[in-house]
């Protein structure tokens, strides 16, 4: 019996209206999609792994991060990237992290928030 350690998981984000989503995850974002369920679900890939992006009436209504992207060294170049493309970034008052620009700084730990239009919380992290 495999265990499920030794699988990939595939985060799944629930959205409201899918051709909004698909313009924010596939324009702005830059993933692709790699299958697609009428306007119920799309599937795109990320890294080795997927993001399930589906249609629900329950879309934006966790309070917590869905989706992180370990994107190593990389935060802040990512994070000018989008913000070039319009994504406003979260800033949170968190005991122990410092706010560079709109990275949040833990010692070594860097880490940016931001929203999907639905209100998905989705962040990255340099790892």
């Amino acid at each position: 019996m495999s265990t499920l350690g030794s699988n990939d998981a595939i985060a799944n984000l629930a959205v409201k209206d899918l051709a909004r989503a698909k313009k924010f995850y596939e324009g702005t974002l830059g993933l692709k999609a790699i299958a697609a369920e009428g306007d119920e679900l799309i599937v795109y890939k990320s890294g080795n792994t997927a993001l399930n992006v589906y249609r629900s009436q329950h879309a934006g209504t966790n309070k917590a991060t869905a989706v992180t992207w370990a994107v190593g060294d990389e935060v802040e170049t990512v994070v000018r990237g989008l913000k070039a493309k319009g994504v406003s970034f979260e800033h949170y008052d968190m005991p122990g992290a410092k706010l560079e620009g709109d990275v949040h700084v833990f010692g070594d730990i860097k880490v940016a928030w931001f929203k999907d239009p639905d209100g998905n919380i989705l962040n990255l992290i340099n790892r």
